[in-house]
């Protein structure tokens, strides 16, 4: 690229008025394919350092510039998500971005044709669809990657990225699970799709680990086990957890009593689509340091919370947040309140069953006053 300079105008004054400038004899920039690469002179940690101020927005334009910058961009990228499984096993992940702390697998470990014309949405999943997805509701187990590829994988991934700290990936096993706690001891967030209970004995190494997310059964997609096994195999594993999401997840009373005697760092809890037996709301009271309870999309709150006497109290708890949950129980409603009666923000959105006799059982939380200001959310 070649800037043309010429020479500055004349200082003499002039007694002439002042008139509009002529573009046409300004020249603008020109380029010249055979001119020298002068960026070749910069080395490379300080091309890094040029390319890494400009906004994230030009970065992929700015690879595209030539083989040089497209490696170098490749080394500022930290966060992925791979619809390709082939690009992981083939290494081209390992070469083109060398340096990534975030990945995420789960749709590269469902093997559906991207040229299908169908798309299946649940909520913040889509998969192309074609004759795998059969009248059940659910995906073939051909359409998903074996264990045993998907654990190839992670090893590859735990020799390649040993400072990954954030981790997504569907139907892994133990195997894979435990290369990647012994080569990642910097991971800190992981979350597994359609795993089963024994798997969850392979992440007992991640030292680091503070948030989980298990999906265990996810609407038309896929349908996995986990139980009250699995959640105590995560509960004695997983000690310094902070965040935990279940979604689709089975369990009872024992599950979550085992997770909060022995995650006693948990400040948030999130159930989705839960499959809970009841009694399970007795639970949360091993929950020392619990702040916010998320329910979404549940059914049922809790089919058989049991005497009131024996629900316990949840002494920490600062939020609760309902959405898109069946609210028509007062037996359950009100087991939650008693449970959730220190809290001091109730947040319901989307939820079916909002009557007047079964919002005023929101009364049995002390912190809540309910009049003169309502605040709803949603329609």
């Amino acid at each position: 690229m070649q800037l043309h300079f010429y020479p500055p105008l004349s200082s003499a004054p002039s007694t002439s008025p002042p008139s509009e400038p002529d573009l046409t004899s300004f020249h603008s920039f020109s380029f010249d394919p055979s001119a020298p690469d002068y960026t070749s002179l910069l080395s490379d940690e300080l091309l890094l350092n040029i390319l890494s101020k400009l906004p994230i927005s030009q970065h992929v334009s700015n690879s595209l510039v030539c083989k040089r910058w497209l490696h170098l961009h490749g080394r500022l990228v930290y966060s992925l998500k791979v619809a390709d499984w082939s690009f992981v096993t083939s290494g081209r992940v390992f070469t083109r971005f060398p340096n990534l702390t975030d990945l995420d697998l789960v749709l590269s470990c469902i093997q559906m044709p991207k040229s299908s014309g169908i798309i299946v949405t649940h909520k913040t999943m889509s998969v192309h669809v074609d004759t795998h997805f059969i009248l059940d509701g659910f995906l073939e187990e051909t359409a998903l990657l074996p264990s045993n590829a998907v654990d190839q994988g992670l090893r590859m991934i735990a020799g390649k990225y040993p400072n990954l700290q954030r981790l997504a990936a569907t139907g892994a096993s133990e195997e894979g699970l435990l290369r990647i706690a012994e080569e990642c001891p910097t991971l800190q967030e992981l979350e597994l799709h359609c795993c089963g209970d024994l798997a969850l004995r392979g992440i007992a190494g991640i030292k680091n680990l503070q948030v989980v997310k298990l999906m265990g059964f996810i609407g038309v997609f896929y349908n996995s086990t986990i139980s009250d096994i699995g959640l105590t195999l995560l509960a004695q594993g997983c000690r310094r957890l902070v965040k935990l999401e279940l979604c689709g997840c089975e369990g009872s009373y024992d599950g979550i009593k085992a997770i909060g005697q022995c995650c006693q760092m948990l400040e948030e809890l999130t159930l989705s689509e839960h499959r809970m037996d009841g009694g399970w709301l007795a639970g949360l009271s091993f929950c020392g340091n619990l702040k916010t309870l998320r329910l979404r999309s549940c059914k049922s709150i809790d089919k058989s919370p049991g005497a009131d006497e024996h629900l316990g109290s949840c002494l920490t708890l600062e939020e609760l947040h309902l959405q898109g949950c069946q609210i028509r129980d007062k037996q359950s409603v009100k087991a939650l309140f008693l449970v959730c009666e220190n809290v001091r923000d109730i947040v319901l959105h989307d939820c079916w069953g909002l009557e007047d006799d079964v919002f005023s059982l929101a009364s049995i939380c002390r912190f809540i006053f309910l009049f003169p200001c309502l605040h709803f959310i949603g329609e």
